[in-house]
């Protein structure tokens, strides 16, 4: 996720903060000190008991994370938002029973530190979460922070079972609902359940005036949308391969080539991105939209070694259809260069070409050639 720096690693696993983060700083300060006159204690108090609280979303997604890794799953990284964190990973399992125990694992790290907490405010004397809350909100107080932990960490773990996409309990319910159902009708379902709940949440805050309720029944109701999107997409598009849609026999550009040169090319053909060779050897791309950046920048006289995307994904005509688009999702690009086993340039896979084939599969599933059908 862009705008986002890392602060640790766990596991090979990158924790990152999203520079918004410190927005969830601010209002805490704001709402336990000045808007509830706690003065600065109250500010203090608001301020470290949201950094725990975020310990505690990053040790909910790392379960998520770790039970991904005991299936194979790649983690790209954690990233901590002012609403919550999110776990990036590579895919979601499709078997039922992985993304079940996936799912699961965030709400169970919860559950299994509030027994932790129980013994802890047993021993130590810690009054009724809720009353210690109340008593907390004027001042700092050492044991209302703890409540407030205790409390907060409970609630994170059942408010992510909202049977609602991207909460945690809408892939349970997905999960559950895909050991007897078509997968795709399973994610259309458990869209649909999420998307309401988003509705009625989002009501519920906009009647209380709770702006915060707002943005989470927002983050939901989008979550929830694209990954029905994905879902559909991914079944669109599945057993589909590269080959069978990527663009052949491409103009190519040279390193010192002008940046007049490619916008000719856009201009009088219908290409709209450009392999740059050095010989034989792939050495940059030139996508559309870094053309009409570049051309912005420093108008049309500058060679493209200046201005190409140098740092890129390879992809070959056998990788799945649906793993080059969501690269190109990944990597912000609009075309990947596709290579043979030796690494020889072929051609470029678009995101327009992909969408071209999503609308072909979309009208006749049998329309498109095989793979390795089509001429060079």
């Amino acid at each position: 996720m862009g705008n986002s720096f890392k602060i640790f690693s766990v596991r090979g696993i990158d924790i990152r903060i999203h520079v918004t983060f410190p927005l969830i700083l601010i209002w805490s300060a704001l709402q336990f000190g000045l808007l509830s006159e706690g003065g600065t204690s109250g500010a203090a108090f608001g301020v470290l008991a949201t950094l725990l609280l975020f310990i505690i979303v990053v040790m909910h997604e790392l379960g998520h994370s770790l039970a991904a890794q005991h299936y194979g799953v790649t983690v790209k990284q954690i990233v901590l938002l002012p609403i919550g964190g999110v776990a990036q990973l590579a895919r979601i399992p499709e078997k039922p029973v992985q993304e079940f125990v996936i799912a699961i694992a965030g709400p169970l790290v919860n559950f299994a530190l509030a027994i932790v907490l129980t013994v802890v405010g047993l021993w130590i004397g810690v009054r009724s979460g809720l009353e210690a809350m109340i008593s907390a909100v004027g001042g700092f107080s050492l044991l209302g922070l703890f409540s407030y932990i205790f409390t907060s960490n409970l609630f994170l773990g059942l408010f992510n079972l909202l049977p609602a996409f991207p909460m945690d309990g809408g892939r349970v319910l997905r999960a559950v609902m895909a050991m007897k159902l078509d997968y795709a009708r399973a994610t259309s379902i458990a869209v649909t359940v999420g998307q309401t709940m988003a509705w009625l949440l989002g009501l519920w805050g906009f009647l209380q005036g709770n702006l915060f309720l707002i943005m989470i029944a927002v983050f939901i109701y989008v979550g929830a949308g694209h990954e029905g999107q994905t879902v559909q997409l991914r079944n669109v598009l599945g057993g589909l391969t590269v080959d069978q849609a990527y663009s052949r026999n491409l103009d190519v550009l040279h390193p010192n080539s002008m940046l007049r040169d490619a916008v000719g090319l856009t201009l009088n053909t219908y290409q709209a991105d450009f392999p740059v060779c050095d010989g034989e050897k792939l050495v940059g791309i030139i996508t559309h939209s870094r053309l009409v950046d570049a051309l912005n920048r420093y108008g049309p006289d500058v060679p493209l070694d200046r201005v190409m995307i140098t740092d890129f994904a390879l992809v070959t005509p056998e990788t799945a259809l649906f793993d080059a688009q969501q690269l190109l999702l990944e990597n912000r690009l609009d075309a990947l260069p596709v290579v043979d086993a030796s690494k020889r340039f072929l051609g470029l896979i678009s995101t327009r070409d992909i969408n071209e084939a999503y609308r072909v599969v979309s009208t006749r599933s049998d329309i498109l050639p095989l793979a390795g059908a089509r001429p060079d």
